[in-house]
This record gives structure tokens, C-alpha cells and sequence, in this order.
């Protein structure tokens, strides 16, 4: 593994040198009016060549832009700046093309105040490396479900994203539920009489569910309040997906909020239409012109890596009893439109591994059978699973390899095999699917699974029967997994991994090979 390099102190005070400027005002009075950027920087969506970077101010500012290929900046190369306006929150994000590839990139901003030109921040730098363009060894970390439940920023912090950075992915896999939007937070969380958690830091976006375009951007600041979400971000591009607490829990057409007496606002749309574009303004995720809201998308992350993102919110029929015999739009997950996508695209790919990161688990019931692809009745595939079965049909007739599925959403860690030849529906090649989280929210499951495809559980640890559900992250059931791809024989080790850093379970997959490979 190449080690990601962390900008030292001496580049940070270094990379100020570009744009100082010498104002005629005491060194107290110019520093309290300077622009000053609110909550780190991001990087993400990176491939061989480009990548995209973030950040935000605290007002109204001319944000300047340089990337280097080394840790002072010697070689800087400077981009057009961009300004940071109210009407998106203040936060700035562009992509960064014509890099070289498998390279060490580092890019600062400096912030001018619109207001007056000589008032100018410090600046700050963040890092990311580059896809390779030959068979360097890969390695990526992904989990998913951040501050939910109540359990926020407290005095040891969103603790899990400090330790996946230790282990210097060359990315971060985020499986959606990337805030919890329903998730209102208060300042202590009693249990038989006891306090049990602290809300150390919180914001009043936190104290109500999010209804309004500030108070669903303010849970993704809030997020990046914590020390630990922020050094991470500096150092690791985050791949980004979403999933229903972006918006409100198991949202689809048919949600009712008619008797929610949280929310004035009864819309889903509405909210659903907030909520998209905060979260378009507030994480890297590249922009697709066709189409500028699109979620879903695919990543070529070097020859051995191709990464495709599923979106099963924007697309599917209302949630309903899952039963449907035939598949219409009703009974859709995907869409017809990402699945043609998804299909042409994955018929395209040349990489060895073909991940499929999806923001729901395809054999787990969920919502009981009317939330995800599984219904629950363990029979042929029926309602959402047609879609499934289309897809997995698909895979195999086309003679596609080397596919495993990666998400997260129940709040547990489990790998499944799914096997047809132990399965209601059977016409496919057998695949892994790996699952993981929470990263900072509350411990549930394992949830029951539909044998519909033939999932067999070849590991599962969540919370047990003595401790119940929906643990805090002080318990220390919060997961991740980390997934190296070896340059030299090109298999795949995927490992399940907990806050403390303990490894729970190993399995190296070994590719499929073919002469174009």
C-alpha cells in the first residue's frame, strides 16, 4: 500500500506564502475580520485524472484555488477562483482535471472577502492520490449511517471515522444516510434514570427534524463539526451515495405525514427536494449535466476497479406489500432508466473487480419486506425482487464477472454469499454481498433474510438479545470494512472491522481472469 502523505505543519504555514498580503490595521484586528473557512475541506469522486474538492466560508468570498503534486507547493498550479455566495450556503466544490495519474495531490484555498478584497483568510490544504493507471495495489474503506438516533458529537467524538484513517484508504466508501435528517438530537439521553450520553457539541439544526433548505444543509455541518469527520475528509476522498435519512426514514411517493406532528411541512417532495440539493452543495459528488441531481454513477478508480453507485430512492415505485407479480414501475427499485444505465455500463466495464455499491442490502428484509428489494416470503421473486432477478439474469447471461456488492443502511456488519443453487430464483452466478456500519449512530439487528436468491450468512455480529437494540457508540458495535484489491494477483481481501480497530472476519476472493484483463 502507498502511504498517504499528511500536509505537516511547515506546508500548511508555507502554502499561506502565495497570497499574503500586508495590511495596514494591528495584527489582532486584521486576523477577527479575516474570512475564515467553517468546516475543513473534502475531496471526492477521484479517478486517474480529476477529482472533486469542497470547502465553505463564513461569508460572502472570492475562494482561490491551487493543486501541487507535492507537499509545498512548489509546483503549484493555480485555478480559477470561485465565489462563495448565501444562495449555496457558502460552500464552493469543483472539479480538478488534467492531474497525473497515481499521484499525490494537494490543493489549498484561500479565502478574499467580496466585501473587502484585502481582508484575506488563512489558507487551508487538503490531499488526495490519484486512481493508478497500472496495477497498483488498492485499498478502500466503506460503511455507512452517521449521527442517527440521538447519539451525536460527544466528548470522544464520531470516534470510527478516526480509526478507518489510520489504515490510509485511497478512498471512503460513504453507503448513504450520511446525516440523519429525522433525527432530532438533545443534550443528554437518559436510560432507567441514567444518563447515558452526552451531546457535547450541538446545533440548533439538530434540535428539530429538518424541514427548511438551511436546516437540512445544517446536518451536514454538523457532521463536520467533529474533529475526527473533518481530519479524514483532509485526507481521503469520500465516494458518496444517499439513502432514505437524507430525507426521513423509509421515504418513498406514499409517505404519509399527515399525523407526523414533527413536520409542518407535508410534502415529501418538497422535503425530498430540499434535502437533494443540500446535499449536492455540502459533499464532493461530481455534477452530471444530464441530469444535475443524479445520485447514481459509475468511478473508474485504475485498471483493476470499476465503481458503480446505485440510487434506489430517487427511482422507485411507492413502498407497498412488495407482493407485485409482474414488474411495472410500481414494483421498481432501480428505475428503468439507472437500469439501462447500469446494464450497458457494467457490459462496458474492462476492470478485474466490478463493485456495486448500493444503498440498501439486496436479501435482508427491511421495513418489514416493503422498504428494499426483499419481501419476505422467502418464495419466487415477487415485487421488487423481479427487478433483482432481471438484473442478476442479466449478469450471468452476459457473462459478466468479478461483481460483489458492497452497502450498508441495517446497522450491523454481515457477509453474505448468495448461492442459487439454494435459492428460489436461480438463474445466476453466485456473488458476495458485504455489509457494514453503523459509522456514529444507534446498533440495531441482524435482521431476517429472504431466501429468495439464496443468501447464506457466513458472518454476522450486531447487538445480542441481552443487550438489545439501537446501542449507543460508546458500546462499541460501530462498523466499517476496509477492502484491499493486491496489485500483484489482483484478488480482492475484504475485511469487517469495529471502532476499536479489531478485525471480526477475513475472506480473500479470488478474479476471474480473462485475456482482455
Amino acid at each position: 500500500m502507498s502511504r498517504l502523505l499528511r500536509p505537516s505543519r511547515r506546508a500548511v504555514l508555507a502554502s499561506g506564502a502565495a497570497f499574503a498580503t500586508t495590511l495596514a490595521m494591528p495584527s489582532l484586528s486584521r486576523a477577527s475580520s479575516r474570512p475564515v473557512f467553517t468546516h475543513g475541506v473534502q475531496s471526492g469522486d477521484v479517478d486517474m485524472s480529476s477529482g472533486m474538492i469542497w470547502t465553505r466560508t463564513d461569508r460572502p468570498a472570492r475562494v482561490a484555488m491551487e493543486v501541487s503534486t507535492t507537499e509545498s507547493f512548489a509546483n503549484a498550479r493555480s485555478l480559477a477562483p470561485l465565489n462563495a455566495l448565501p444562495d449555496s450556503d457558502l460552500a464552493v466544490k469543483r472539479l480538478v482535471e488534467g492531474l497525473p495519474a497515481d499521484q499525490d495531490i494537494f490543493y489549498r484555498f484561500v479565502a478574499s472577502d467580496l466585501a473587502d478584497v484585502n481582508a484575506v483568510s488563512e489558507p487551508i490544504v487538503g490531499h488526495f492520490r490519484t486512481a493508478p493507471a497500472g496495477r497498483r495495489s488498492i485499498r478502500f474503506a466503506w460503511s455507512g449511517d452517521t449521527a442517527g438516533q440521538g447519539w451525536g458529537i460527544d466528548d470522544d467524538g464520531m470516534f470510527t471515522y478516526s480509526t478507518m484513517a489510520k489504515h490510509t484508504p485511497d478512498f471512503f466508501l460513504h453507503s448513504g444516510d450520511t446525516i440523519y435528517a429525522d433525527g432530532a438530537m438533545v443534550d443528554e439521553v437518559e436510560k432507567d434514570g441514567a444518563i447515558i450520553w452526552k451531546n457535547t457539541t450541538l446545533i440548533d439544526e439538530k434540535r428539530k427534524v429538518a424541514e427548511t433548505l438551511d436546516e437540512f444543509r445544517g446536518q451536514w455541518k454538523y457532521n463536520m463539526m467533529d474533529e475526527h469527520v473533518r481530519a479524514l475528509n483532509a485526507q481521503v476522498p469520500m465516494f458518496v451515495q444517499w439513502d432514505d435519512h437524507e430525507v426521513i426514514n423509509n421515504w418513498s411517493a406514499s409517505k404519509d405525514l399527515s399525523e407526523d406532528a414533527r413536520y409542518s411541512e407535508k410534502s415529501i417532495h418538497v422535503l425530498a427536494a430540499r434535502s437533494g440539493r443540500a446535499f449536492h452543495e455540502m459533499t464532493p459528488i461530481r455534477f452530471t449535466p444530464a441530469e444535475p441531481g443524479r445520485v447514481y454513477r459509475k468511478i473508474a478508480y485504475g485498471p483493476m476497479l470499476d465503481v458503480f453507485f446505485l440510487d434506489l430512492r430517487s427511482y422507485r415505485g411507492p413502498n407497498s406489500e412488495n407482493m407485485q407479480d409482474t414488474l411495472s414501475d410500481a414494483s421498481r427499485i432501480i428505475g428503468a432508466e439507472q437500469m439501462a444505465w447500469l446494464k450497458r455500463e457494467l457490459a462496458q466495464s474492462s476492470a478485474t473487480w466490478k463493485v456495486i455499491a448500493s444503498d440498501m442490502p439486496l436479501g435482508l428484509v427491511v421495513g418489514g419486506g416493503q422498504e428494499a428489494f426483499a419481501n419476505g416470503d422467502n418464495g419466487p421473486a415477487r415485487g421488487r425482487e423481479l427487478e433483482l432477478a432481471e438484473f442478476l439474469r442479466f449478469i450471468k447471461t452476459a457473462g459478466i464477472t468479478n461483481t460483489v456488492w458492497f452497502t450498508a443502511d441495517v446497522h450491523y456488519t454481515a457477509a453474505h454469499y448468495y448461492n442459487p443453487e439454494k435459492a428460489q430464483f436461480q438463474d445466476f452466478a453466485p456473488f458476495w454481498e458485504f455489509v457494514s456500519g453503523p459509522l456514529h449512530a444507534g446498533t440495531f439487528g441482524p435482521n431476517d433474510l429472504d431466501a429468495t436468491f439464496g443468501p447464506e450468512v457466513k458472518f454476522v455480529k450486531g447487538p445480542s438479545a441481552e443487550q438489545g437494540q439501537n446501542l449507543p457508540p460508546s458500546m462499541g458495535l460501530q462498523f466499517f470494512g476496509l477492502v484491499d484489491i493486491d496489485g500483484a494477483t489482483q484478488q480482492m481481501t475484504v475485511r469487517l472491522m469495529d471502532r476499536a480497530d479489531t478485525e471480526l472476519w477475513k475472506i480473500t476472493l479470488d478474479p476471474v481472469l480473462t485475456s482482455a484483463i
